[in-house]
């Protein structure tokens, strides 16, 4: 293990991101088939894995302010090139390329999840259409009347009262 244990937890993240982004994707396949249950225990697994996330985000914390101490400037200011400097050549290289990789799972997680989001709006703007036509509530600002909403008196053309 190295002085600040870097390369461990760029690995701690990127398993965590890995297992993640798999979730999101077996996400958005149950909202495509309409699984309801699936999407449901897929929102589980993010739940439970965004708990071992902030167990590795306080790994980081700790890690950051052992390098700004290390380093005599504030947390804030700590890179992680700022932290590179404080291990040997191998490992920055391989802590460089953990990052990297780490950036893009992370960037292709935010993108799935964006996707998914999408997908869950339709399919309930869906729902609330059908609902809408089923109950016969038309849509809000939306009034077959016109401006005034309510049903116009009928215009009798004959009137058969005569």
């Amino acid at each position: 293990m190295s002085q600040f244990g870097l390369i461990e937890h760029l690995e701690r993240q990127l398993t965590s991101s890995r297992r993640l982004l798999g979730i999101v994707l077996a996400q958005g396949d149950a909202i495509k088939v309409q699984d309801v249950e699936a999407v449901l225990a897929r929102l589980a697994d993010v739940q439970a894995e965004m708990v071992k996330r902030a167990q590795i985000e306080r790994e980081r914390d700790l890690l950051l302010q052992k390098a700004a101490a290390t380093l005599g400037v504030p947390v804030a200011d700590v890179t992680l090139e700022s932290i590179l400097v404080l291990v040997p050549l191998g490992e920055a290289n391989q802590a460089r390329e953990l990052s990297a990789e780490l950036r893009g799972l992370l960037a292709e997680i935010a993108r799935v999840h964006a996707q998914n989001r999408v997908l869950i709006r339709q399919e309930l703007a869906f729902l609330d259409h059908l609902m809408r036509v089923l109950t016969g509530v038309p849509a809000a600002g939306y009034s077959p009347f016109g401006e005034g909403g309510t049903s116009p008196q009928p215009n009798n053309l004959v009137d058969m009262r005569a």
